[in-house]
């Protein structure tokens, strides 16, 4: 039986009305090739789980996001995937014109479910934690920081997964308001290097 988030929908609804049906579209051709699949939400993404991350999408102001999470290990026969290392993505998607045809994507999710079920399965060593990876930056977010000094220099010193604590903070925000609150507290902590808990780190 299909897992849905029920935050899904929620972010569906607040997408621009260019991404809603993308987003749609993109989830129903996932959960027809994996019924078992789960989602949720990270780093401000739609994330599909499948005993780990499978693959996810995001929207932003002009056009989507969809990548598979572990891309350097699957195959690409159709050359759909941009080469961005662990976290791979089709070029950016403005209508649904612009993903590979139903045949093609279900092809790929399916291969990403099951090489993700198999890793799962794989006990060995553990491993060093790998390196976060640098989300999506929105545009009036990179606009805000762009326009401060401070926050631009501060914000380039910052590891990857302090930034992408901000941008999950950004996205997040339910409302307009919220996130304009949210752009002005954020720019103001990074020019004073903060990171975005400051206030519970001892």
């Amino acid at each position: 039986m299909p897992k849905y988030d029920e935050r899904f929908d929620a972010y569906i609804g607040k997408a621009a009305d260019y991404a809603k049906p993308i987003l749609t579209h993109i989830r129903k051709l996932v959960h027809e090739a994996d019924p078992d699949i789960e989602e949720t939400i990270k780093w401000g993404h739609l994330f599909f789980v499948r005993a780990k991350p499978v693959c996810f999408m995001a929207a932003f102001k002009k056009h989507c996001n969809f990548g598979f999470w572990s891309a350097n290990q699957l195959p690409d026969p159709e050359k759909i995937l941009k080469n961005e290392g662990q976290q791979s993505l089709l070029n950016q998607i403005y209508t649904i014109n612009d993903l590979p045809a139903d045949e093609i994507l279900n092809w790929y999710i399916k291969n990403a479910v099951t090489h993700s079920v198999s890793a799962a399965k794989i006990k060995g060593p553990a491993k060093p934690k790998a390196k976060a990876s640098d989300m999506e930056i929105p545009e009036d977010f990179q606009e805000a920081i762009d326009a401060n000094h401070e926050a631009t220099a501060a914000f380039k010193q910052f590891s990857a997964s302090k930034r992408n604590e901000y941008i999950e903070w950004i996205t997040e925000a339910k409302t307009e308001a919220t996130r304009t609150k949210r752009l002005a507290t954020a720019i103001e902590w990074i020019a004073e290097g903060k990171s975005r808990n400051w206030k519970y780190q001892k």
